[in-house]
């Protein structure tokens, strides 16, 4: 597929919800074909500007490469030409031992994308360079990991993650020479309780390099996130109750401040029930979502390289989207 300019990529997200989906399996972890297929056709429907896959949320790392080809090509085949396909990438941290492994390896997953239907990147940050590089060494290394596959000439997304969940804290100096590279179409920001770095990023991006666009990733501010200048959203709370974190954030764009509110405490009540301690539980919560919403059934509701989590979790996540006019009985699996 041939990829947007970063210029047209930036302006087929803004205002937009991109949800960063996960993959449903079962319990032998294999990918359920029927399921995912189905949670496509749902998520076709969605009021969405596009979906990121390969994306943390989806385990871009963890799967295997066919598992990953599989995927991809699924949903390109499914979703509409009309909508964004963007593509975690990044190097392997199996056996990235040398500068010129990791970034062969992420190189692959770039390429794969291309070849199968993405029409942008979303780059992980290359945090096992830390084993590569002193830390003096570090930003040069992050900035020519970059550049590498900024010469594949498709839009990117900078992936600014917080460093407890494996991220890199890049420096003004790191983040002013990746804005420079045209490839770039803007920067997702998931920082989680730091809203000093939000705030931060999204000032230098605004003074700066106001024709980036300011991609929120945090679930757990989301409303917060657009009034301090996010333009769209990428996150793994869009994969299910989407239609609700859409319309929070038409309301907002909009001007609408009470229906903005009154949304914003729904999407926030959801959030302190799907992303909390242990935090990777947080994609076996967004599938038994998309099982309480009669999406997928619990069968293909797992996720191997995620924590266990209680019953009472599963509960507690049906509760909450009762709570807040998401739960039709009808549809839910049964407890």
């Amino acid at each position: 597929m041939t990829p947007l300019t970063a210029e047209e990529c930036g302006r087929r997200l803004w205002h937009g919800l991109i949800p960063a989906v996960p993959v449903p399996m079962t319990s032998d972890g294999r990918i359920d074909s029927a399921a995912q297929e189905k949670y496509i056709a749902y998520m076709a429907q969605q009021p969405i500007v596009g979906v990121a896959l390969w994306a943390h949320t989806g385990r871009g790392l963890q799967l295997s490469r066919d598992q990953r080809l599989q995927v991809l090509k699924t949903w390109a085949q499914g979703l509409g030409t009309d909508k964004v396909i963007i593509a975690g990438v990044g190097g392997s941290h199996v056996g990235a031992n040398t500068f010129s492994a990791y970034v062969d390896s992420a190189m692959e997953m770039a390429n794969d994308a291309l070849q199968n239907g993405a029409n942008a990147f979303l780059i992980y940050a290359p945090s096992p360079l830390r084993k590569i590089a002193g830390e003096s060494e570090l930003d040069k290394l992050v900035v020519d990991y970059h550049c590498k596959l900024a010469a594949l000439h498709a839009p990117m997304i900078l992936f600014y993650l917080y460093e407890a969940a494996g991220g890199i804290s890049y420096s003004p100096e790191v983040l002013r020479s990746l804005f420079a590279l045209p490839e770039v179409a803007g920067i997702k920001l998931a920082t989680l309780d730091s809203v000093m770095t939000f705030q931060n990023v999204a000032n230098l991006l605004a003074e700066e390099f106001p024709e980036k666009v300011l991609i929120t990733g945090e679930d757990r501010f989301l409303g917060y996130s657009l009034m301090a200048g996010a333009q769209a959203a990428l996150i793994g709370m869009g994969a299910a109750c989407t239609e609700l974190q859409h319309n929070m954030m038409d309301a907002y764009f909009r001007g609408h401040a009470m229906e903005f509110l009154d949304l914003s405490g729904a999407v926030d009540r959801l959030s302190q029930v799907l992303f909390i301690p242990p935090m990777e539980g947080y994609i076996r919560r967004m599938l038994w979502t998309l099982v309480h919403l009669g999406v997928i059934g619990r069968e293909s509701a797992h996720d191997p390289w995620g924590p266990g989590l209680p019953e009472e979790e599963f509960i507690s996540v049906k509760d909450t989207l009762a709570a807040i006019g998401e739960f039709d009985s009808s549809n839910s699996a049964k407890d």
